[in-house]
């Protein structure tokens, strides 16, 4: 029990507003260019979507996760397909224990923005949280195919691995780990339990 704190620990503390470098006003929104607005009324409420999205994003900062999510949610009112919106909604929904609210929010982030590996981090966490390492491990697969170098994304990939029993591919993805980031307590603690 204490090992799977620690590990959710690491992956939970890990998906955090400082994650990357992900901001209301990054252009990541593949499918919203599609789906904007051309009128001013429209361009107006999408603006507006990114200033809740970003004062939502200073307030869960903060600590003031009430606020941060009525601020994410008039974001994702205005702008249903504001995906740091969503991944912070569903940031906050994990830190509440809510994974299903929060798989959901991490879901719909991915499909906005499939090349990026911090909503796919987020599901894989909660996934843990509910004991779905299955599904954990595939979203894993996938974060560390769009981004090889996450130490981040392998470590987790060794943890769900190793949940599922498949020593092989969790001492793998530990040494990926180790090898990207030496520091990283858990993944040289998973590679020693792993056999490598």
């Amino acid at each position: 029990m204490l090992l799977r704190a620690v590990a959710l620990g690491v992956l939970l503390g890990g998906c955090s507003f400082d994650l990357g470098s992900w901001s209301a006003s990054d252009d990541a929104k593949p499918q919203q260019s599609a789906a904007k607005p051309t009128d001013d009324t429209g361009a107006r409420s999408v603006s507006d979507a990114q200033g809740h999205t970003t004062r939502g994003q200073v307030l869960a900062r903060s600590g003031k996760t009430g606020e941060a999510l009525i601020e994410f949610d008039k974001a994702l009112a205005l702008d249903p397909y504001n995906a740091p919106a969503l991944y912070g909604r569903g940031l906050l929904y994990q830190g509440e224990k809510q994974h299903r609210k929060a798989i959901e929010d991490f879901t719909r982030a991915s499909g906005l923005t499939p090349q990026r590996v911090e909503p796919l981090l987020g599901r894989a966490a909660s996934y843990l949280a509910l004991d779905r390492a299955k599904e954990a491990a595939a979203d894993l697969d996938e974060a560390v195919e769009a981004d090889p170098n996450s130490a981040q994304a392998w470590s987790a990939r060794g943890l769900a691995y190793e949940r599922l029993g498949d020593k092989a591919r969790a001492a793998a993805s530990y040494g990926r780990a180790v090898a990207l980031s030496p520091r990283d307590e858990a993944a040289r603690n998973g590679l020693a339990r792993t056999g490598s």
